[in-house]
């Protein structure tokens, strides 16, 4: 067989199987693309905002007497205490970071339950006119 006639074939059966999606029951349905629970993205995002708050709380917990050392073994002639603000600096930017970005998923989520709440409600009030009109023809 050619390069070209394997190449053919191996191309082929890699679009067959990247094309579908696995036969595992427990995870996927056929016919179903996508299925979120409004409870599970509560539960996420309830999860994100406690963490945020200990983040917040727990996060800062050696800044000041990291700090404090810093400066001491600076003034002292310590070259480490350099290093040690460079450290903590570090550390607050790596918080912060992570502190929006967790924020930023608590607040996704919670947007993403009032958001399909309301389209349910649209949806609803949508089929019950259109089977209203029916009786109206």
């Amino acid at each position: 067989m050619s390069f070209e006639n394997e190449w053919a074939a191996a191309k082929g059966a890699a679009a067959m199987r990247l094309n579908r999606a696995p036969n595992d029951p427990g995870r996927w349905s056929p016919g179903v693309d996508l299925s979120v629970k409004q409870d599970h993205l509560g539960a996420i995002g309830h999860a994100a905002y406690e963490l945020h708050g200990r983040l917040a709380k727990d996060g800062n917990h050696a800044r000041m007497d990291g700090y404090e050392a810093a400066t001491a073994l600076s003034t002292h002639g310590f070259r480490t205490g350099a290093a040690l603000t460079t450290v903590q600096e570090t550390w607050g930017f790596q918080l912060r970071t992570l502190l929006h970005a967790v924020a930023h998923i608590s607040n996704h989520l919670d947007y993403s339950v009032a958001s399909h709440a309301k389209d349910d409600v649209e949806i609803g009030a949508s089929l019950s006119v259109s089977k209203i009109s029916e009786y109206f023809k």
